[in-house]
């Protein structure tokens, strides 16, 4: 028998993802104005568009978030 589906705290999750990857990209950030002229300009490169990757997620994860409130309504 399949689980029912229990969606009451994907919003949280939703929530936490979004701090992760700002976390995440405040890390990436601060390793760049650190090290930045120490590393390679493709690991750079990569590490900027691994930034640019977590933004899109936050909004995508934003989205998301409007979309359970607007189901919970």
């Amino acid at each position: 028998m399949a689980k029912p589906d229990n969606r009451s705290d994907n919003v949280e999750k939703l929530q936490e993802m979004i701090q992760n990857s700002m976390e995440n990209m405040r890390e990436t950030r601060d390793y760049l104005n650190a090290h930045g002229d120490e590393i390679s300009a493709e690991e750079k490169a990569n590490l900027q568009q691994k930034n640019e990757r977590r933004e899109e997620s936050i909004e995508d994860f934003r989205s998301e978030i409007k979309d359970e409130a607007s189901q919970m309504e």
